[in-house]
């Protein structure tokens, strides 16, 4: 009885956390996240979910930005402008950017 309640719930754990995860560009078209010059994420309304999205994305970026980062010989802080320049270039109509006056815009 009690491993058929342990899988059950962690079929039910497995399964479920797609289905309230929120992703990226589900984030953007809602509004709750922008990109920035800095080459990171930010969040557009203080949110829980997004936040915790936000943190995510971060520090995948930052693992990945580090790791070019050594491949080329420059600064981690480099990579991230030069991601934030791209990221933010790249945005679609409708969603936030933070510009160089630190103020959200809609692309």
């Amino acid at each position: 009885m009690k491993t058929l309640i342990k899988g059950a719930l962690i079929v039910t754990l497995l399964f479920s956390q797609p289905l309230l995860a929120l992703t990226l560009n589900e984030a953007r078209q809602q509004g709750l996240v922008g990109e920035t010059l800095s080459g990171y994420i930010a969040p557009v309304r203080q949110n829980k979910e997004a936040l915790a999205l936000v943190k995510s994305i971060n520090e995948a970026r930052a693992a990945h930005y580090q790791q070019l980062a050594d491949s080329n010989n420059i600064s981690v802080d480099e990579v991230a402008k030069l991601a934030g320049q791209k990221l933010v270039t790249r945005a679609q109509p409708g969603e936030y950017v933070r510009g160089i006056n630190g103020q959200w815009m809609r692309k």
